[in-house]
């Protein structure tokens, strides 16, 4: 089971990593918070601290076309928020 998807990338996360040291993942469904502390330490090589995790719900979404009403929903998902220890950081653009 792979536990870590991708990260989260957004300006509300950015600015958590720089006040707080704190990094948000999308992980999976299943996944609890001690498999999550273990994943990011192993692959980022840094000391979590603090692991918090939320349930994003589906949104519906509902298009009014030419030939009728189409509806639908995204796709349910976890995310998780690791704070890592003072000093430590992970870089997500090393790679780019």
């Amino acid at each position: 089971m792979r536990i870590l998807i991708k990260p989260v990338i957004t300006e509300k996360a950015t600015k958590a990593s720089e006040e707080r040291n704190c990094f948000g993942f999308v992980v999976n469904n299943k996944a609890n918070k001690v498999e999550i502390k273990k994943a990011v330490e192993a692959a980022y090589g840094v000391s979590v601290t603090k692991v918090r995790t939320m349930n994003v719900r589906p949104d519906k979404k509902t298009k009014f076309t030419r030939t009728g009403v189409q509806t639908g929903k995204t796709s349910a998902y976890k995310k998780a928020f690791v704070q890592v220890a003072e000093g430590d950081t992970i870089d997500f653009y090393n790679n780019l």
